[in-house]
């Protein structure tokens, strides 16, 4: 997720990685440099960005926390009060990216500010204004960001699982595969900017294209008769329970 959000920003970063190579292959990717530990990136860095496994947090801010001017936190399931324990006296800011970032075409949830001393108006903007290069934001109260998680940062997962089993199915009927994957990606993309242009209006989107009777009526009968809808409910749960 890091490594999406250095590309869509486009600027050069400092990275460390306890797996040397990958924070190598970040720097090359994005112009930026390689640090050989925490303590070492906290001090250079105007804003360290916490990607590690949120299991792994009072590890980290062990070397970091003393040396970090800002936090920002991409971690799942760690509280704004939680950071703010670990790092205290420091700015620290927590949002949920995904990995269309990367292509400049992701979505941030940036969690609402609460109002707490040491937060910090101008760092809040100019973050903002770094992701806005390579994503839509949009800031909610940080109780909704599990949700946030649900509704687009397992969309990617859910997408691709779509684009692969309708490439099965086009394979069967003789389509080949690259044509049946360029075909439904390109669906995907223009039937998400339909959605866009129709201000967000599935309702409409969907009946745009169902005729009475017609194919997609039937498609969307058998999509019915699967449980789709039911089953992208659990799912929803799911994942807000795990974030």
């Amino acid at each position: 997720m890091a490594t999406a959000l250095a590309r869509g920003i486009g600027e050069p970063v400092l990275a460390y990685d306890p797996t040397a190579e990958r924070a190598v292959a970040l720097a090359e990717l994005t112009g930026g440099e390689a640090v050989p530990d925490p303590a070492t990136l906290a001090e250079r860095a105007d804003v360290v960005v916490l990607a590690h496994k949120p299991g792994q947090l009072r590890d980290a801010a062990r070397a970091v926390a003393p040396r970090a001017r800002a936090v920002l936190s991409i971690l799942n399931a760690v509280p704004l009060e939680t950071l703010r324990e670990v790092y205290p006296d420091r700015p620290v800011i927590r949002i949920m990216p995904n990995t269309p970032a990367a292509v400049g075409k992701g979505v941030v949830a940036l969690a609402a500010p609460t109002g707490e001393p040491g937060e910090d108006p101008q760092l809040r903007a100019a973050v903002r204004e770094q992701l806005a290069r390579c994503a839509t934001v949009v800031e909610l109260p940080e109780a909704q960001m599990a949700a946030a998680t649900a509704i687009f940062g397992v969309l990617p997962a859910y997408v691709a699982t779509f684009a692969e089993a309708t490439v099965d199915a086009a394979v069967r009927h003789g389509v080949a595969p690259g044509d049946a994957g360029r075909m439904v990606a390109a669906g995907i993309e223009g039937a998400a900017a339909l959605l866009i242009a129709q201000d967000h209006d599935t309702l409409a989107t969907r009946r745009a294209v169902t005729s009475p009777g017609g194919s997609t009526a039937q498609g969307l009968r058998a999509l019915d008769r699967g449980g789709l809808r039911e089953t992208l409910q659990d799912a929803f749960d799911a994942v807000v329970a795990a974030a």
